[in-house]
């Protein structure tokens, strides 16, 4: 495992682990992915650490992930933390994916856009009890006069998804649904609906999306996530990587700037000549 914080970090909307997940990559690139696939969260991906358990070097194994990130697997890069301290760092990245992705995909998760997840084969989805009609349904065990049919349920779920969205618990909702019931309760759907409404609570501040700046999976260097739906960043167009991930300069700026130092190597010439 890598220090904590570090180490592999899945991306959202996995699809379940088949055995043909990796078929479309070369032998031992398919190796490779499929046994970081199977690593936990926080495991360790560097190319020493991986050595050190697979049957392959450490070229080969560079030479094997970063094919595995031309195919869209992987992508390393850097993030923004933001410290208690009220200050911040950068700190190195490894995003993994169990499914192949584009570079538009990438661009938009660095953005820190969750895309859609993907539709089954078929075009079709499958819908399943969601927690809202699990905790529904399950109100007439604390309260039976809440006791509500699977048309209820249904009716009243996006309310209660409203509430989880807006981050309260199961306690919390069970609290207010059941907390002072009045005597007789004569429609529950009616009186969980007005309880859901009047007592949703305020939405809170919406994060801020974290700052990351990823590497080109042509040629390895980071590029802003504008660059990326090409393939090119800086580095691939020809020009100079930069020296910091920090706000460039304006033009301006760059020229202020080459004049205060041809002034100082100027005066470091008058300096050094003789008198």
């Amino acid at each position: 495992m890598a220090n904590p914080g570090y180490g592999k970090r899945s991306t959202p909307d996995r699809r379940p682990r088949t055995n043909h997940d990796f078929a479309h990559l070369p032998p031992r690139e398919a190796a490779v992915a499929a046994y970081v696939d199977r690593l936990p969260e926080g495991a360790d991906i560097s190319v020493k650490t991986l050595a050190k358990q697979l049957p392959y070097g450490q070229c080969a194994l560079r030479t094997a992930l970063n094919r595995v990130q031309a195919a869209g697997h992987l992508r390393r890069g850097r993030e923004r933390l933001e410290t208690d301290a009220g200050g911040a760092r950068w700190i190195t990245r490894s995003w993994w994916s169990r499914s192949a992705r584009d570079d538009a995909w990438w661009a938009a998760f660095t953005r820190g856009d969750v895309p859609e997840p993907e539709q089954p084969p078929d075009g079709r989805s499958h819908p399943t009890r969601s927690r809202a009609h699990i905790l529904l349904a399950a109100l007439g065990r604390t309260a039976p006069v809440l006791s509500l049919s699977a048309a209820d349920c249904a009716a009243l779920a996006p309310l209660v998804e409203g509430w989880f969205a807006r981050g309260a618990t199961e306690e919390t909702l069970l609290t207010a649904l059941t907390a002072g019931l009045p005597t007789p309760v004569h429609s529950p759907a009616a009186l969980l609906r007005r309880r859901l409404t009047d007592k949703l609570p305020p939405e809170p501040p919406a994060p801020r999306p974290p700052r990351r700046v990823l590497e080109c999976a042509e040629c390895g260097v980071p590029g802003p996530p504008e660059a990326l739906p090409g393939g090119v960043c800086g580095g691939c167009r020809g020009e100079r990587a930069p020296a910091h991930l920090d706000t460039p300069l304006s033009a301006s700026a760059v020229q202020v700037h080459a004049a205060e130092i041809r002034a100082a190597m100027s005066l470091k010439r008058r300096e050094r000549a003789p008198a």
